[in-house]
């Protein structure tokens, strides 16, 4: 007898299945499916002293041990692919605020924004826009916009630009107002 992978085991039998029959029981093995012990045979003698070349039998192994060596890194690759599209360019509504103030006292509204916001963001305090109680980091093209967003401190506009995020901070990179 033969032990699968730890799972199963392949038990001598008068029937011959092949290669194929291997394989097919070694899929049904490794996906989980419930497998009729009376099904999962295969004489494998054959097998190895079969008219089939060494080097054909040694790269349908390798290809079969790569993919399951690689099936997971392509799954990351394409969960990788949605997080890049969910980052291209995304509309954002909320109120302008100058982030210092906000993550310090949750200073928000417009009497804030209208006095102690809008100076400091024309000071160069770094200024973002809460929506739905989120806070987004606020930048240009490598470049602030403080200049741009400082009458509006403490007002709800929507802006426009890249997302990214990392280590807990959200911004909006390459922003631009779209609507006042």
């Amino acid at each position: 007898a033969i032990t699968v992978l730890g799972m199963k085991k392949i038990r001598d039998s008068s029937t011959t299945l092949g290669m194929t029959g291997i394989l097919r029981d070694l899929i049904k093995a490794m996906s989980g499916a419930a497998i009729d012990h009376r099904e999962f045979r295969a004489d494998v003698s054959g097998m190895f002293n079969s008219t089939i070349p060494r080097s054909l039998k040694v790269a349908v192994a390798a290809g079969f041990i790569s993919a399951l060596a690689f099936s997971p890194l392509a799954l990351a690759t394409e969960q990788g692919k949605e997080n890049l599209d969910a980052s291209a360019s995304k509309e954002i509504t909320g109120e302008v605020v100058d982030m210092m103030c906000y993550v310090d006292h949750n200073a928000v509204g417009e009497k804030h924004g209208q006095s102690c916001g809008a100076k400091c963001i024309k000071g160069g305090g770094p200024v973002g826009i809460v929506s739905e109680g989120k806070a987004y980091l606020v930048v240009g093209e490598h470049k602030p916009l403080n200049d741009q967003l400082a009458e509006y401190a403490g007002k709800t506009i929507t802006v426009k630009g890249k997302m990214a995020e990392r280590g807990g901070i959200a911004m909006l990179e390459n922003a631009e107002i779209v609507k006042k």
